[in-house]
């Protein structure tokens, strides 16, 4: 059985909410500006908007989804076979981290992620319009939240951080 994108973001959404209240009533560290507090705050946030996209249906192009024709006794068809690389998928998390851990010293947070961004979203099926802006504001969203709010050090590399 399987459950449909509103219930999915539905549970999504709450148990960001979930989150987010946790930190929130968590009391904040005295002498620091960010405590233990913030990091549920901001997961639990990202989560409930995360659910909200997929209960609205953002980013998701219907036209895409293939329609299955019913036989003539009332079974539905089978989707058209996969490609012989479509397995291959499963080991893309692996081999990035990898990369992420020989790349990271060398090319710097900011060009890794980017380029982890990029590969991960063309091979979720995104196309190259939105994966090329995503790839390149999201690895300097990620270090304003945790470079400069958290204050996690990240890797520099090639690309000198005036910001």
């Amino acid at each position: 059985m399987r459950l449909p994108d509103s219930v999915t973001g539905s549970f999504l959404v709450a148990l960001g909410a979930a989150a987010a209240y946790g930190g929130w009533i968590l009391p904040p560290v005295p002498g620091q500006p960010v405590g233990p507090n913030v990091f549920p705050l901001v997961i639990g946030c990202g989560l409930a908007l995360c659910g909200l996209a997929i209960v609205f249906g953002i980013g998701h192009s219907f036209e895409e989804e293939e329609e299955l024709i019913p036989f003539e006794d009332g079974q539905a068809a089978s989707p058209p076979p996969q490609s012989k690389l479509y397995g291959l998928r499963a080991l893309l998390p692996p081999a990035l981290l990898l990369f992420y851990v020989l790349a990271a010293d060398r090319l710097g947070f900011i060009i890794t992620a980017a380029i982890m961004v990029y590969v991960t979203s063309t091979a979720l099926g995104a196309k190259w319009k939105l994966a090329l802006p995503l790839a390149a504001l999201s690895p300097f969203a990620i270090h304003l939240i945790f470079g400069k709010l958290l204050r996690v050090p990240l890797p520099v590399g090639l690309l000198p951080t005036p910001w």
